[in-house]
């Protein structure tokens, strides 16, 4: 019996190869629910050709277009209508594959329900770790984490038990700017930044890439899907993007993942899981990839992995502040409103004027989400 999908952010560049994966194996895999931000011409395609039970479209003037386009089958609206495709009964697992915070209700409305989660959305964890690490183990819900390194991470700990980890190590490629110096770092543009040397992705993730910040808040994640104490979790700049991350045991073995950078593995992974089924890249070349090199990030060229680190180990609301805050001057940056530079120390005053609190509910995750955007829009 295939296992039964709904995709929030079908749309995107995690959705659009999720549904990939779903027609190489269309008998293992079946589109139950889409949801997307506004892109309808894309998600009436992708209806048309996967014939989903239920489809969300967050903006409303979008949905009712899509709507009238789509007459048999029922059209969502909202914040409300992500919840429901997330939470959709006829759904085994659901994809939160959104971009931002704006994924955290519909990820508890998912985990609520009992559904096993594919997760690249990984704002979620960053501004509600632990909050929603809880709420997963309360109601027994299965979180796979979608990003490389994190997958990366997942296969590698396999069954073992925390207590035989040593460190955890997520490879970064150092984004566009790896060979930059600080003061051509000052110059750097918007269109320069959404250059990657080798991933494809959308904007937002692409610039995080460029600062490092998609780094540290990947370590972030890391801390609470894998419930590891902040000083066992390291990163190195590797260019090539081949090994994804390693896990050091206590007895000084070293595991790590290998693949070309292609995320349709890591969805294929989430997925498929537990069990592994053929995939659509070649066999992997080792005789074409044979030099990897390794080397420290430089946390002050860039900062935002500093600040990241520093959040990471601190907790409370920091990291949920950081993650707002920085979604906000990253949105400026793509507006050509701030400068790259910008995005780095801005969010250092920021950060250093925060009052940590605990966040241990939604409201007081969502009050310290919208304080920070607030001030990140004056600053």
């Amino acid at each position: 019996m295939p296992k039964r999908i709904a995709i929030l952010g079908s749309t995107g560049s995690i959705g659009t190869r999720t549904l990939e994966v779903a027609r190489h194996l269309p008998e293992d895999v079946k589109i139950v629910a889409l949801a997307a931000h506004s892109n309808i011409e894309l998600l009436y395609d992708q209806a048309l050709e996967f014939s989903p039970q239920l489809i969300a479209v967050f903006n409303p003037d979008r949905a009712q277009i899509l709507a009238k386009r789509l007459p048999h089958i029922p059209v969502l609206a909202g914040m409300d209508g992500l919840k429901a495709a997330a939470a959709w009964s006829q759904a085994d697992f659901c994809m939160l594959a959104m971009i931002g915070s704006v994924g955290l209700l519909p990820a508890v409305a998912a985990i609520e329900s009992g559904k096993q989660i594919g997760l690249a959305n990984k704002e979620i964890f960053i501004c509600a770790g632990e909050w929603i690490s809880a709420l997963a183990k309360e109601k027994n819900v299965e979180i796979i984490p979608v990003d490389s390194e994190l997958c990366a991470l997942h296969q590698c700990l396999g069954k073992e038990k925390k207590r035989s980890v040593r460190r955890l190590i997520l490879t970064a490629s150092g984004g566009a700017f790896r060979e930059k110096t600080a003061d051509q770092l000052k110059t750097v543009t918007m269109e320069d930044a959404l250059v990657h040397p080798n991933w494809h992705m959308g904007p937002k993730a692409v610039v995080d890439c460029s600062t490092l910040m998609n780094k540290g808040f990947e370590m972030i994640e890391a801390r609470w899907l894998f419930d590891i104490d902040p000083s066992r979790i390291e990163a190195v700049i590797h260019p090539q993007s081949r090994v994804h991350s390693f896990v050091e045991f206590i007895d000084g073995s070293l595991l790590a993942q290998i693949a070309e950078p292609n995320m349709v593995l890591p969805i294929q992974y989430a997925l498929t899981y537990p069990e592994r089924k053929q995939g659509i890249l070649p066999p992997y070349d080792f005789l074409k990839n044979a030099t990897l090199t390794f080397y420290p990030p430089d946390v002050k060229r860039f900062p935002c992995l500093q600040l990241a680190l520093e959040s990471l180990r601190e907790g409370k609301s920091y990291p949920c502040f950081l993650n707002a805050a920085n979604e906000v001057l990253v949105e400026r940056f793509l507006k050509k409103e701030i400068s790259w530079t910008s995005i780095g120390s801005r969010l250092e005053k920021l950060i250093s004027l925060h009052q940590a609190c605990n966040v241990l509910s939604l409201g007081a995750i969502l009050s310290v989400d919208q304080l920070a955007r607030e001030l990140a829009r004056q600053a």
